[in-house]
Parts: structure tokens; sequence; C-alpha cells
């Protein structure tokens, strides 16, 4: 039996959003948490305090800390108790809304997601991510519903930095690059369904988004906000995880686990997408992989997404953190296993550090080591 969780049961999108939030949030609970970082918190503070207030709720806060870890989901969970929530309300980016979610469903509890920035889905969908302490990737957690209510407010989103609706881009992108490598050929209709909306999302992505990051607030910078946010959510919930992620996310989660973290999860994604078709390019010699990524490259040079790991803040990586990087995005329990062919770690170390390389450059036949030495000498 495959049970799917394509949508929030609610979403309520608008400028000034939380405004007229306050009913449907009093119907899903009396008492409620508020799981955010401590910036959000203080951010969205005094616009959901009176929307509370309003409603007669018995309402407190607590910070989810760095990341989405055990250790942050156990003190969640004694904050739940303490209060007695009947409630979760997450706030903030994709690591605080991960926490909420993941919060709820162990918890048993409602739970409202409320984005402060364009930079993920997480607001939408029904998974979350498990870090380390240290902000390295472990698992992730398929949850049985996606969250009950959703709220969009592009008030509130606009007053995030420009990077983070830069880096939703990309991570919103990669949908397509993903879901058509992977499920490209199926003949189940929901996943057909899927991939031809992570198209859409790419059009739309490519058509919109310079004009959208010079215009914060615009019609058009709402649409891009609804491509990322929303739109790359529904792929997930119509096509399951193998229309989520492949190698790009996987080469996100192996760069997690380096000790230098200046990027966030949307700019790692979008350096992975980069990864992926320059494998599809070295390994099978696919020239529309070949294309893509030159197409892409002006894509990102244009709106300014990393192109390669010293755009990561990655400029100084050695061999040795570079096969960590790689290896760990090739565990077997990798998503990057989805792709049609096969990848060793020396395939994959060539890749990532041959990201704008010219088409069809250094085909391997086989793969040496010395190719990987040689570009990071470049």
């Amino acid at each position: 039996m495959l049970c799917l969780s394509v949508a929030p049961a609610q979403v309520i999108r608008a400028p000034q959003a939380l405004e007229a939030a306050g009913s449907a949030i009093a119907r899903l609970g009396h008492r409620p948490l508020i799981v955010g970082g401590d910036r959000s918190l203080v951010a969205v503070q005094s616009r959901l305090k009176p929307v509370l207030e309003a409603q007669k709720l018995k309402f407190t806060q607590a910070s989810y800390g760095r990341d989405c870890s055990e250790a942050s989901l156990a003190a969640l969970k004694q904050a739940v108790a303490a209060h007695q929530a009947d409630l979760i309300i997450g706030v903030g980016g994709g690591k605080a809304l991960d926490a909420a979610k993941l919060l709820a469903y162990q918890c048993e509890l409602p739970v409202v997601t409320i984005p402060t920035s364009a930079a993920t889905c997480a607001a939408w969908t029904a998974l979350s991510n498990v870090y380390s302490e240290d902000g390295a990737f472990l698992y992730d957690v398929s949850l049985p519903n996606c969250p009950n209510l959703l709220i969009l407010d592009y008030d509130l989103v606009q007053t995030a930095p420009r990077h983070t609706l830069v880096a939703g881009i990309g991570d919103a992108i990669a949908k397509w690059y993903e879901a058509s490598v992977s499920s490209g050929h199926s003949e189940q209709t929901l996943i057909i369904a899927a991939v031809q909306q992570a198209r859409v999302l790419r059009d739309i992505l490519f058509q919109k988004s310079a004009t959208a990051l010079q215009a914060p607030g615009s019609e058009v910078w709402r649409e891009v906000v609804d491509a990322t946010v929303l739109l790359a959510g529904v792929i997930g919930g119509l096509g399951g995880a193998q229309c989520r992620t492949v190698a790009a996310h996987a080469v996100h989660n192996g760069l997690t686990h380096l000790p230098i973290h200046s990027s966030i999860h949307g700019e790692k994604v979008s350096y992975g997408i980069l990864v992926q078709l320059r494998l599809e390019e070295m390994v099978q010699g696919n020239q529309l992989a070949a294309t893509a990524r030159q197409q892409l490259l002006k894509f990102y040079t244009e709106i300014g997404l990393p192109q390669t790991l010293a755009d990561l803040g990655l400029e100084d990586i050695t061999i040795t953190q570079l096969k960590q990087a790689a290896e760990i995005a090739l565990n077997p329990k990798s998503d990057i296993h989805r792709l049609p062919f096969k990848v060793v770690t020396e395939q994959l170390m060539a890749a990532m550090v041959s990201t704008t390389a010219p088409a069809n450059s250094n085909p391997i036949n086989p793969i040496t080591t010395n190719l990987v030495n040689e570009e990071v000498a470049q």
C-alpha cells in the first residue's frame, strides 16, 4: 500500500497573512508551543503575539537551537510537556520547520508552519531532516502527513535576506534535474504528473527569477516565492521520494559533514545539480546533460548561485576532505543510487571539482585519482 502526503490541509497566503490566520490557528489548538530559531522568534513575535492573544490562546515559545538534532528534539519535548501544549507552531527556515514538524509527529499534535524565508519547501512537505549537533546531515524522517496549516505571509518572507530566495530557487530547480533522471521514464500516473510539474517549475524559475530578485514584494516576486515554497513541495508530495532527491541532495548531505558551514541548504543543492549533470556527462557521455549544465551556469551567474566548491566557501578543501564528502554522498542508503548508472568515489570527486569545465571535457574512461589532483590544483 502506497500512502501519499501531497499537501497541507490548508494554505493561507497573502501579504499580512498572519493577521488573517488567527481563527484557523485556534481551530487546531488552545495551548500552542511556538518553535523557531532565536532570530526568527524575535522577528515574528510582534506580529504573531497579538494574533494569538486575540484568540485567547495560551502560548509560549522554545528555540530549536542550531539544528534539527536528536538533542534539540529531546529538549523541545520537555517544553511541550511543561506547557501542556496541544499545538506546535513552527516559525523560521527549513531546519526550524523540520524540527517543528518532527516534534509534532512525535508528540501526536497538529502543526502550523510559518516560513520566514523562501529558502526551502520545508513548510509544505511531510519530511524532516535530522542533523548532528555540528550540522552534519544524519537521516530524514518521512512523516504521515503534511502540516495542518501553512501560513505564507509575503510581508514576512520579504524581510529575509536576498540570498535566501536565491538559495530557494536553487533548491527548487533541482526538482527537475533529479526527478527527470530518476523517474522520467515512469509510466505511473502520479509520477508522470510530478515530473511534468518539475518541468513547469524549472521553466517558471528560468523565466521569472532574475526579474523577481530585482523587485522584492512585486507580483512576479510572489510568483517565484510560491514556486520555491509551494510548488516545489507539490512535486515531492505527488511523486514521492524518487522525485524529491537524487544526486544533488546527496552531494549536499556529504558537504554538511565538512567543518565549514558558510553556505545554506539550497546553495549546496544547486552546486549539487552541476555535479549530477557532470556525472551524467562524464560517465554516460550524455550530451543533453552537458548542454543543461552550460545553461545552468549562465542562469547561476545571472542570479548569483554557487558554481564551484570555492563559491561555497570551500576553496581550501583538501583531497582527504573531498573524499570524505564523496564517500558520505555515496553511502549505501544514499539517494545518489537513484541515478541510472553506478558511481564510484573517484568519479564523484572528479565531478565535484569540475562543475565549470567546458562541455564534454575530461571523460572518465576510466577515471583516475590523478584527474582529481589536477582539478583541485587548478
